[in-house]
């Protein structure tokens, strides 16, 4: 009879350390650029939002001869506004099918008459308060 010798497969810990180390430097170089793309295409998703938006108010203003009032608010794209004043004109179909969230899941913002125009519609950034820097600022219908 032959014996089997036992052999063990395996990894040493210096071939082990190597893997472990060249994985943390792909990360270091890698995610500050991912990072940074994911930043840029929140500011994108919120500025084609607003522009869908002011477009879909503009249209309002168009059949109803005003813009909604504040109480109104963006909802007056979706659904018939009950209260006063009553838009008149208003598509059956109305101006969007749903209000957009920012990318940070919070309802945008209406104001009107706005402080930047006649209507100002905004984000309030990653930390959902007004101001900010970076990710926490307000963007708004007036950087367009």
């Amino acid at each position: 009879m032959q014996r089997r010798r036992a052999h063990q497969a395996g990894f040493t810990l210096m071939e082990i350390m190597v893997v472990i180390f060249i994985i943390g430097l792909l990360i270091a170089v890698v995610a500050p650029s991912v990072l940074g793309n994911q930043d840029k295409a929140m500011r994108q998703k919120v500025m084609a939002d607003l522009a869908t938006l002011e477009q879909a108010l503009d249209m309002y203003r168009l059949d109803n001869l005003r813009f909604p009032s504040n109480e109104q608010g963006l909802a007056a794209l979706v659904k018939r506004p009950q209260q006063e004043p009553v838009p008149r004109a208003w598509r059956s179909d109305g101006y969007i099918r749903r209000l957009p969230e920012d990318p940070w899941g919070t309802p945008y913002q209406y104001r009107m008459p706005g402080e930047h125009g006649r209507v100002d519609v905004f984000s309030l950034g990653a930390d959902g308060m007004a101001g900010g820097e970076d990710l926490d600022a307000d963007l708004g219908n007036w950087a367009l």
